[in-house]
């Protein structure tokens, strides 16, 4: 009897060490376009490229007691089609034709430059999270060029460590609002409009 209450307790013990611990996330963000673009171009082809440049795919960690079992990462092929088409989307708005290859067409690469998911390391449970993301638009048009860099960041405070869903949806409002930002520059569709 008496084994099997020292057995009941390290196994309930156990149980409490491991909801320290969080397992990694691997998050599938849906990045939106979330403002009205006003029409510059008038049907003109544009290439459209999206890229990712990060140097990996992990964004953070969720912090906790073990952070190194609770990555976060957006990997490259999960999230570049859903940008590409986003991008595409915005192009048309601005009143141009994305197109794969045309010969002498202007072209807009973006590349999704950073995404980050940053907690406090010092902290046992994940209480806040600060997420950012940077995109960089490379605009050529004959001879013109032009370049921007666009960010946002988002800092979040919570009652309990974050579920998947919700950081997906966290890191999905930073890459719409960051993607937002880069086709709400003027000088974008200025320079693919000449």
């Amino acid at each position: 009897m008496l084994q099997r209450l020292v057995f009941g307790l390290i196994a309930v013990a156990g149980l409490g060490l491991a909801g320290c611990a969080h397992s990694p996330q691997q998050l599938t963000p849906q990045p939106k376009i979330n403002a009205q673009l006003a029409p510059v171009g008038h049907g003109q082809p544009v290439v459209v490229r999206v890229v990712d440049g990060r140097p990996s795919p992990s964004l953070g960690t969720r912090g906790g007691m073990y952070p190194e079992t609770s990555t976060i990462s957006v990997s490259g092929n999960e999230v570049v089609p859903k940008l590409q088409a986003q991008a595409e989307a915005a192009v048309r708005l601005l009143g141009f034709t994305p197109t794969g290859n045309a010969y002498n067409a202007p072209k807009l690469t973006v590349t999704l430059a950073e995404l980050k998911y940053q907690s406090p390391k010092d902290k046992m449970y994940v209480t806040e999270a600060t997420i950012g993301a940077t995109f960089r638009a490379d605009v050529a048009n004959g001879g013109r060029t032009y370049s921007g860099r666009y960010g946002a960041s988002l800092d979040q405070r919570f009652g309990m460590a974050p579920n998947q869903e919700t950081n997906n949806k966290l890191v999905s409002d930073v890459l719409s609002d960051a993607l937002t930002r880069l086709f709400k520059d003027q000088s974008i569709g200025q320079v693919l409009g000449q």
